[in-house]
Formats: C-alpha cells, structure tokens, sequence
C-alpha cells in the first residue's frame, strides 16, 4: 500500500468515527436537493492546466448539479509553490482557497509552520472510511489532509529497442546494455533515490541515516556512464523519448501510457522492486468559512463513481480500494500498477538539505 503520510498518536478510527450523527446526516444529504443549496459556493485550487481544466469540465459540474453548491475554481502552481502563496496571504488576513492540494511532503511542511491547515471534520464526510489509511495526514490536531488520487513514476523503455524489457531497475546499471542511453530525473524530489535504496539496500529505511543517503547516492553515481540525461522537466524526457535520444529511465507512469497510445514505443514497467508512487490531498484552509462545503466536496470526490471518473479522464489512480470502482482491469492498469516504493517523506523533509545536497554533487560529476 502507498505510504501513510504522518504516523501521529491520535487514532484514525477515533478521528473518523467522530460525530458519527453528523456523518449519517452528511450521507443522507450529500445528494440531496441542490434547492437546499442555493447560493453556497466553495473555492477549490487545483494544479493549472490541463488537469484544472479536467476538473472544471468534467468533476465540478456533477458536483454542482448533485448539490447545488457552485465551485470556483482556482489556479494553484506546484504544491511547494502554493504552500508559500498560501501562507503569506493567510498571515495578511486572505484566504486564497477554501479546498486545495498538498502533496505529503507539503503536508508535513505546512503542519510544522502552522496556521494553514484547519482540521477536517471527518466525522462529517460521508464515505471517508473508503478513502486507504494510507492517504489520510492525521495529526495530533485532527486530520489534516484527506487523498484525492495518485500517481506513479515508473520505469520507461522503448519497446523497439529495448527487449526483452528489464525485470528489475538493477539492470539499468548494465553499460553493455544502456551504455549512454538513459533519461534519468535530475531533482531529488523525483525519488529516483527511492529507486536507487529499493533496488540494492532493502528498501528506503536505508535512507534513515547519512551514511545510508552517501552510500544510496554512490551507488546512484555508478549509472553516470549509462545517462544520456539529467532531466529537469517533464518535456525535456518525453522529447528525448521521442527523437530516440534515450531508450529507457524513469518517467510518469500515466503520461508513458498516453505516448504508448499515441503510437510511440513506448511500455512502462513495473519492475520487481517496484515504483514509486506519490499523492495529492485536499486540505482545509484556515479562516475558511466553508467547512460545511468542504466535508461535502471531499465526500464526493471520494466516491467510487467520481474516483473512477477521474481515472478514466484525467489519468489518475484511485485512492480507495480499486475493486470498489467499477474501472476495468484495462482501465486500472493504465494509471496504478504494482508493487509500489513508499517514499519515506519525513525524511525527506528532516534532512532536506543533506539530500538534496549530496545529490545535486553527484549529478553534477556527469
């Protein structure tokens, strides 16, 4: 299962269970008249784009229709972007969204600074127990952050030039095979590290400790011959994929999969140690004054129908468990896979600086 985003002391099931009167008069009206409604609107930041785009004509509509409350939506840049938009506007007095997404790392960075996360009434979101432990921040002031979906990065080869396809990522380190010919991610953030620890230390608690980081990266730094590229943006590695400058590397599982279907070569795997997957949650503002709206909104994009909905639209994994959506063996294949690398995102946050600068030496060695 993906990693669980904080390990507090308070107990998820207590969180959840809170007001259980309210929850059941939550389930009862999430569908209810939208006359009930009249004149409720709730602000929502998602990521621009295509995928802001993806919500406002094929999620905020049914959402409004099934309870009348009107969504205004709102262009967030990256979550690290927004985290510091979001805390200086809150610090003037402004709340630049009721709803938006954070991802996990965010989560932690946001609850440490304070004054940005309101706790989430989970007690009224109908349908929470659907959504995996595993894509619920649960604090000590509450629940703090609740998944909408998933996504992997996984490994990418093209199909014409690379076979038989790896079996594991360790086969990437073989220069007789892909000597010069590999797209790798030059950010940290990217987790290739994650790979790197799953693939030859047992996994990402090698991670845990400095020693473990040098060690990780010294192995990492063995593919410099194999990489034909450090990317640095997403464009950068569909392109090189493209024009046959790299055969393989790592790359978004979901994105892979639309090149594939637009007749490009391209397969992506899921080797035996697995890819790393990561998430988006929504978070309550605070100062928000739509509480009531939002337990509505995160009740809703946690159903199945809307869940599988996203999938099918915007290339999204489920949050809750696939089998109670009504997506295909196809369908699901093509944006979650499995096992997935379950990054250790304290650590991350912990030695941030240690990490990200010891990897940014070695990439810079190439």
């Amino acid at each position: 299962m993906p990693f669980k985003s904080t390990a507090k002391t308070i107990n998820r099931r207590t969180l959840l269970k809170t007001s259980a009167g309210a929850g059941f008069a939550a389930a009862s009206g999430l569908l209810g008249s939208p006359a009930i409604a009249q004149n409720r609107s709730i602000s929502v930041g998602a990521y621009g784009g295509y995928f802001e785009d993806s919500l406002k004509e094929h999620v905020y509509p049914k959402f409004t229709e099934a309870t009348g409350i009107i969504v205004n939506s709102v262009t967030q840049p990256d979550s690290t972007s927004w985290l510091q938009t979001m805390n200086q506007a809150l610090k003037a007095g402004n709340v630049p969204a009721d709803l938006s997404m954070h991802t996990p790392l965010n989560l932690l960075k946001g609850e440490r600074l304070g004054g940005i996360f309101a706790p989430i009434n989970t007690g009224n979101v109908s349908g929470v127990d659907m959504v995996s432990e595993d894509f619920i921040h649960a604090s000590d002031a509450g629940v703090l952050g609740v998944g909408v979906f998933s996504y992997y990065s996984s490994m990418v080869v093209n199909s014409d030039e690379v076979d038989p396809v790896p079996a594991s990522w360790a086969e990437f380190w073989d220069t007789g095979r892909f000597e010069a010919s590999l797209g790798l991610p030059k950010n940290v953030n990217f987790k290739f590290l994650d790979v790197v620890a799953a693939t030859f230390f047992g996994g990402v608690d090698a991670l845990r400790s400095h020693d473990g980081i040098v060690a990780t990266v010294e192995k990492a730094s063995e593919l410099h011959p194999n990489v034909a590229l450090w990317f640095s943006a997403e464009s950068q590695m569909e392109q090189a994929l493209k024009n046959f400058d790299v055969v393989g590397g790592m790359y978004f599982h979901d994105v892979a999969g639309l090149m594939a279907s637009d007749g490009h070569p391209i397969a992506s795997v899921f080797p035996k140690e697995g890819c790393p997957i990561d998430f988006n949650s929504w978070t309550l503002s605070v100062g928000s004054g739509k509480a009531a709206e939002a337990e509505e909104f995160i009740a809703f994009t946690s159903q199945p129908d809307i869940q599988s909905l996203m999938a099918r639209k915007i290339g999204t994994a489920p949050v809750i468990d696939p089998a109670k959506t009504d997506l295909t063996q196809e369908e699901l294949s093509a944006v979650a896979g499995t096992p997935a690398i379950k990054s250790p995102y304290e650590v991350y946050l912990d030695d941030e600086t240690f990490i990200t600068e010891t990897w940014d030496r070695m990439v810079a060695k190439g």
